[in-house]
């Protein structure tokens, strides 16, 4: 089983010290969905929501979360991200559109927490700006797809697998 490298030895936590890692490009890819009743899907859709274009809001700010993912999970390092791409895709027959973030960097650590951390905003942006016609939206699914780079060397989802 793996070393969970957050804890001491007496399982204290603690900040992992990348400081003799080697600088590496990294990536990661996360996918998720937001699903909502179809009344929403279309509106969204047609640019028929009141407090603006939902999609390219949902994309800055998923973009901006990744940027700040130190400030919200307390033992990721802040990071000066090379790249972020928030993307989305919409399935009409499910009422679901699909969110997923591609970050990355050439450092001493990995960037999936960015990814997660952008993907959910994403989402959370999403329901934000539906809320008041749509409450029961479910954000999903949220996993990562793809990581590469540094000493654990490349993952990569299984098809027909899910996290």
């Amino acid at each position: 089983m793996a070393r969970l490298t957050h804890f001491d030895k007496k399982g204290l936590a603690k900040m992992v010290d990348v400081s003799q890692k080697k600088e590496t490009l990294r990536e990661a890819v996360v996918r998720g969905s937001v699903l909502m009743n179809p009344k929403t899907f279309r509106r969204i859709m047609s640019g028929q929501i009141a407090k603006g274009d939902v999609l390219a809001v949902a994309k800055v700010a998923g973009i901006m979360a990744a940027k700040r993912t130190s400030e919200i999970i307390p033992m990721c390092h802040p990071l000066n991200l090379s790249h972020v791409e928030v993307n989305f895709y919409p399935f009409k027959k499910e009422s679901r559109i699909d969110i997923e973030a591609k970050v990355r960097i050439k450092a001493q650590t990995g960037v999936e927490m960015e990814g997660f951390v952008a993907v959910a905003t994403a989402g959370l942006t999403i329901y934000d700006m539906c809320k008041a016609i749509d409450r029961g939206m479910v954000l999903s699914n949220i996993h990562l797809v793809k990581k590469a780079g540094g000493k654990s060397g490349t993952y990569q989802l299984r098809r027909g697998h899910r996290a």
